[in-house]
């Protein structure tokens, strides 16, 4: 493994993941900047967050004004920069999709040019992304059949026709499943992805991109009520209430803990490996029903039983889980956390920010 060092920007830095990062990695770097907007949807009082590293420098912007950029810009040359800044809501994006595609299409393109007026190629760009590039992935037919079935429409959820006739979903791979989002959320990510790979191939510098499954874990926003469907059951449960579950409880998700996304983060960052031009899925390597995820959050808390809604969310993904076989043998990764111990770990900390009131 090599040592990790240089100047370090990363962007939508005072968030979950950002901040979780800073805590492993800031005080290895010569200097580390959170460019951060402190939306309010996700940072309430506008803060400097808690958890933030102290060696980190905070940088109050948003990533679609220029003038920020040439302001972070002016005499910092990063050489590694981290690309988290997002909208992520994906259900959200339906509704808001000049937002997302704002934030996240032409947050980056911004992001470039700056690069551009100020002279600067990072050595390496790490770019978080998101399992919705692959919207419903490959299901397979009871004869073998492989196929990408698209999206659920409307008219499906109306009549309750949660799955694909007889077909199972297949765990997606970058290496070979196909992106094709079903979200606007999705489709802004993979622009990400393929924005930032058509720059990084023009100037020779490395690209990895991080799909991420469903990140979960202390430090999450417990007020964003668009992203974080862990820390929101887990409220509702502590409250001695019955989860409400969507359709008919099978949805399933790949749930990985944040600490094993920083380490994932940790493993590009240090590897001896060839890991530029890369793309790597990070999750736990198995699906989970969302009835299991509540199931397993109420017995924690002593709660009700979940109960199944048949309620539904227009362009919501059926199944979403990922081989993560790739990413383990690739960057010598591999998740330590298992949903169990995740969700105690979660609970614990929910506890303690309860007590401080945060």
């Amino acid at each position: 493994m090599t040592e990790f060092s240089g100047d370090v920007l990363v962007t939508g830095g005072a968030g979950f993941i950002g901040s979780a990062l800073s805590s492993r990695l800031a005080d290895q770097a010569d200097r580390w900047i959170a460019f951060d907007s402190l939306h309010p949807q996700v940072h309430q009082t506008g803060e400097r967050p808690a958890d933030l590293a102290d060696s980190a420098e905070l940088f109050v912007g948003d990533v679609t004004d220029p003038d920020a950029w040439d302001r972070v810009l002016d005499g910092f040359r990063p050489t590694t920069v981290i690309h988290l800044a997002a909208e992520t809501g994906t259900a959200q994006s339906l509704h808001e999709a000049s937002r997302h595609a704002n934030v996240n299409v032409t947050g980056t393109t911004q992001m470039l040019d700056a690069f551009g007026r100020h002279d600067i190629v990072p050595e390496r760009v790490l770019l978080s992304s998101s399992r919705a590039v692959y919207g419903e992935g490959r299901w397979k037919r009871a004869d073998g059949t492989v196929f990408y079935p698209g999206q659920r429409s409307h008219a499906q959820f109306e009549a309750q026709q949660w799955d694909f006739p007889d077909a199972s979903a297949l765990p997606v791979s970058a290496e070979d499943t196909v992106p094709a989002p079903t979200s606007v959320y999705g489709a802004t990510k993979l622009a990400q992805e393929n924005i930032l790979s058509a720059w990084t191939s023009a100037k020779d510098t490395q690209l990895t991109v991080l799909r991420l499954q469903n990140v979960y874990g202390p430090g999450q926003s417990l007020i964003n009520s668009y992203t974080g469907i862990v820390s929101l059951f887990s409220q509702w449960a502590e409250q001695g209430k019955s989860i409400p579950v969507y359709e008919d409880g099978l949805i399933t998700r790949d749930f990985v803990y944040i600490d094993d996304i920083v380490s994932a983060f940790a493993a590009v960052l240090t590897t001896d490996s060839p890991v530029g031009g890369r793309t790597f899925d990070v999750g736990s390597g198995v699906g989970t029903t969302i009835l299991e995820l509540a199931g397993e959050i109420a017995r924690y808390h002593g709660a009700p039983e979940p109960h199944i809604t048949g309620a539904y969310r227009d362009g919501d993904v059926r199944s979403a889980s990922c081989d993560i076989t790739p990413t383990e043998s690739g960057l010598a990764w591999s998740p330590q956390w298992m949903l169990d111990r995740g969700i105690a770990g979660l609970q614990s900390w929910i506890a303690s920010q309860s007590v401080r009131g945060g």
